[in-house]
């Protein structure tokens, strides 16, 4: 289950065996069959002390020492990888009633149809593999995705109704029909293919979180003041000011599943390292280890932007007679990424025996995500980098990524 495992004997504890750091840990019975207790911690040795060393005052039921055999635990240098092994320890152990263990719970999407003529956008916790297309998010609450879902809707003239609709002339319509705010499909008051061209726009404004609308918006202004139309030039500035908002509710996390991906940045539990995490259509593989020995650190609070303006450390100690310091090459560092991200590659994924790609565990790391995500910003540790349009992450961004998050994690252990 964790890379490292001692026996423990509650006679002669080895206490000094167990790392006084952060991580995650099981105890194991003697009976292999017995579910281990699983938690996480600051501190591996006073936790599991605290737990097996024997008091006086204890009652002898609350006593673990003598049912404890083996001790497995795993360092973890942040609070995110300490929750995403604590997940998969605990899915090992437990199966589906990790989830009610941990209180994951799928977070709030906006989904689109297509199954219906005339596709509409709702609020939804619901994953399912075959919309992952149409699945938009995760959104930090319902109600930011019910809000994001009606001021969105506000900007378009797309049907808000659930039915199934089979369109009648002698149908009345309703309230948004009435108030030019549908296209009201439900007594053809419109043609299919300007239903489809509607449901089009609001696709792409999903898609690239409102910036289809706002660019649209902005080049047709800029021609009606060109053609010094003012009155229709001023029209557009105020929905343009009202698309720029509704686009503004939306983090960047915010995209169709199939198209999330990134790569996270997080501290290591070794001091020369720091952890990566592969964000890859919703889903979480990791760490893999970047080590920083050589990277030269950009001053950025100076206005450097270069990764070799300043050395790895300042001051650096006077090396040893004989002792060679060299530099990594930007050849060197793009290379050492590579190879990182690519032990965390899908096709070389083969440590799930679960099930890869099962829905219910696309929601459990859209939770654990999530969770992370939408700290707030004093609060959430790391950094990600999300993949471009190609479906790769920057090299350039989240090397800049991986010197903030070292640098961060060395000012925190001179601390």
């Amino acid at each position: 289950m964790f890379p490292a495992q001692i026996p423990f004997n509650a006679a002669q504890p080895a206490w000094g065996e167990i790392p006084a750091a952060a991580g995650v840990f099981a105890l194991f019975g003697d009976d292999e069959r017995a579910e281990p207790y699983i938690s996480r911690t600051p501190n591996l040795r006073r936790r599991i002390r605290r737990l097996l060393e024997a008091r006086p005052d204890q009652s002898k039921r609350l006593q673990l020492a003598g049912r404890v055999a083996r001790i497995e635990y795993a360092l973890t240098g942040s609070d995110f990888e300490a929750r995403l092994r604590l997940y998969e320890a605990s899915w090992i152990a437990f199966g589906e009633r990790a989830r009610k263990r941990l209180h994951l719970k799928s977070p709030s999407l906006l989904r689109m149809t297509v199954e219906n003529a005339y596709p509409r956008v709702y609020v939804t916790h619901r994953v399912t593999k075959v919309a992952m297309n149409d699945l938009y998010g995760p959104f930090p609450s319902r109600v930011a995705a019910e809000r994001f879902c009606e001021d969105t809707l506000d900007l378009f003239k797309l049907r808000r109704c659930v039915d199934d609709l089979a369109p009648d002339p002698a149908f009345p319509g309703c309230v948004y029909s009435e108030m030019k705010k549908c296209l009201a499909p439900c007594f053809k008051g419109c043609t299919d293919e300007r239903y489809g061209e509607e449901a089009a726009a609001v696709r792409a404004f999903l898609r690239t979180r409102g910036a289809s609308l706002v660019e649209a918006i902005q080049e047709e202004r800029d021609s009606a003041s060109e053609l010094m139309e003012f009155e229709k030039a001023a029209e557009l500035h105020a929905r343009l000011t009202k698309a720029q908002a509704v686009a503004a509710e939306a983090a960047e996390a915010v995209r169709a599943l199939a198209h999330l991906d990134g790569v996270v940045v997080q501290a290591a539990a070794d001091a020369e390292h720091v952890a990566l995490f592969l964000l890859w259509r919703g889903t979480l593989r990791g760490p893999a280890l970047f080590s920083v020995i050589g990277i030269r650190h950009p001053n950025e609070a100076a206005g450097s932007s270069s990764l070799f303006a300043q050395p790895l450390r300042a001051p650096e100690p006077v090396p040893l007679e004989g002792a060679v310091v060299t530099v990594a090459t930007r050849d060197e560092l793009e290379q050492r990424l590579e190879t990182a991200l690519a032990e965390l590659a899908p096709s070389g994924d083969k440590k799930r025996g679960r099930g890869e790609g099962r829905t219910r565990e696309l929601a459990d790391y859209l939770c654990l995500f999530s969770r992370w995500y939408y700290r707030p910003q004093a609060k959430r540790v790391g950094e990600i980098v999300f993949a471009a349009e190609d479906g790769k992450a920057p090299v350039k961004a989240v090397l800049r990524a991986i010197s903030r998050v070292y640098q961060r994690q060395g000012a925190g252990n001179r601390e």
